[in-house]
């Protein structure tokens, strides 16, 4: 019984992450299918961690307000750059994002050569470590996030292509610092493909309905059989998701 209650008080915060990450990423992935820049996520995520691997290089605090400005700050210089390519360059922006995930993940290499802990920081932040959240992490994270829902909801045709991207890097800036790239992606891409099939009407509660459930599983079956949760995750996240689509009929978009 102790056992469980030590898992339990450290799987509510992991829970708790995954759904502040789920409630921007679930539209988000919605409108990045519709654009047909699918790989998005990726580049501003490993741009973004640029930012945090240099702030971590110079001695920064890994959770500290100018580690996460040189992140956001990262993210928006990659977001930018993809905006004017999308006005300038729209029938290879598709390779242009490939490119400064190319870019963004050798930088990251290059800073840490150097560093011992190198390859162990590389890998938190591909995998996460969404178990070791901080009450802290959770309170920013909630309150950035309930400002991009009231946005999102309520301005999202007047935002723009400036103002999706510049949403995009700062909600990607702050979800992979909790759950890593992998989630990430996962995150916003898998409910998006999965529901696609389905009515209009119903994608977005469907989305969240499998993100939030593929959660609740990943952590639980990660504690039962003690497995990496981020892994496990993805994959919970991936098998729903297949059900979901071939339980859809396709529908015809709106144009």
């Amino acid at each position: 019984m102790n056992t469980l209650q030590a898992d339990l008080s450290i799987l509510w915060p992991a829970l708790i992450a995954g759904f502040i990450v789920v409630l921007s990423h679930v539209p988000l992935g919605q409108q990045v299918l519709s654009r047909g820049i699918v790989f998005i996520d990726l580049a501003i995520a490993q741009v973004a961690g640029v930012g945090v691997i240099a702030a971590h290089s110079l001695g920064l605090g890994a959770t500290g307000w100018t580690t996460q400005v040189a992140a956001a700050a990262a993210a928006l210089a990659g977001a930018l750059l993809l905006t004017w390519s999308e006005r300038r360059r729209p029938e290879v922006q598709e390779a242009l994002i490939g490119v400064l995930f190319v870019l963004a993940s050798t930088a990251q290499i290059l800073i840490l050569a150097n560093d011992p802990h190198g390859g162990e920081d590389l890998k938190d932040l591909l995998a996460g470590q969404i178990l070791w959240v901080t009450p802290q992490q959770l309170v920013h994270a909630a309150i950035l996030t309930g400002i991009f829902v009231i946005a999102w909801f309520r301005w999202r045709q007047q935002l723009g292509r400036v103002g999706f991207y510049v949403l995009f890097a700062l909600m990607v800036t702050i979800s992979v610092q909790l759950v890593g790239v992998y989630l990430v992606f996962t995150s916003l891409i898998v409910p998006a493909v999965a529901t696609y099939r389905h009515p209009v009407r119903r994608q977005l509660a469907l989305g969240y309905a499998l993100s939030f459930a593929s959660y609740v599983i990943g952590l639980v079956l990660s504690a039962a059989f003690d497995l990496p949760s981020s892994p496990v995750i993805v994959w919970a996240m991936a098998l729903i998701g297949l059900l979901i689509h071939f339980g859809g009929r396709e529908v015809r978009r709106p144009p």
